[in-house]
Order: structure tokens, then C-alpha cells, then sequence
């Protein structure tokens, strides 16, 4: 038996990708814009508060492009997947995983940077 009657196409295997592209792109231009918003919190700092405020956000600023980053590598797995319906399940988590990474780095980045 042919693989295609096995396991035919998802018909609207595209949708989970494309509602995961618009909530995911935009939040994690806004994530990355506060992050580059965020040493202006430090403007009128001085001496040590300043040191401990570079030190932490840098840190902080690593681990929120890395998990950038890893949200755009999660949603384009969202779009590679085969469209059969042995991948729908597959395809739906990493549809909802790139979004929610996008809010695990922010919420990690802002736990992370010593604000004044």
C-alpha cells in the first residue's frame, strides 16, 4: 500500500505554523526591543551599582538572544515538519513552544539583569 493512503496530508496543517509566526515574530521584536531599552534604566547609576548592573545585564542579554534565537529555530521546525497527520501532533507543540519561549527568555531576562 502506498505510503500517501497511510498516512494522508494534514489539510490544514499550515495553520498551526502560521498563528505560531504571528504571535512569535512580533513578541520577540517587542522582547527584543525592551531588552535594548534596558540599560537606560541604569542611566544615573555610578560606581558599584553600575558594575553590578552592566555585569547582570550582560549576562541577562545573553541568555535573551539565545533564547530568541532558539524560539526561531523551534518555530521554522514548526514549518518543516511533513504535513501528514503522524506530525500533527508534533507540529502543534512546536507551534505552541516558540511563543512560549519568546516569554521564558523575557521572564528569565528581566529575573536576571540586578535593576536599580
Amino acid at each position: 500500500m502506498p505510503e500517501d493512503l497511510q498516512n494522508p496530508r494534514t489539510p490544514h496543517a499550515w495553520a498551526g505554523p502560521l498563528i505560531s509566526t504571528l504571535v512569535t515574530l512580533p513578541s520577540a521584536a517587542l522582547a527584543l526591543f525592551f531588552g535594548g531599552l534596558s540599560p537606560m534604566a541604569c542611566d544615573s547609576c555610578n560606581g558599584a551599582q553600575a558594575d553590578g548592573f552592566t555585569d547582570s545585564f550582560n549576562a541577562a542579554w545573553a541568555v535573551l538572544c539565545t533564547g530568541l534565537v532558539l524560539s526561531l529555530v523551534v518555530l521554522v521546525a514548526g514549518w518543516a515538519l511533513p504535513w501528514r497527520r503522524r506530525h500533527t501532533a508534533a507540529r502543534v507543540l512546536l507551534c505552541v513552544a516558540a511563543p512560549t519561549v519568546v516569554c521564558v527568555a523575557v521572564v528569565a531576562f528581566t529575573a536576571l539583569v540586578d535593576w536599580p
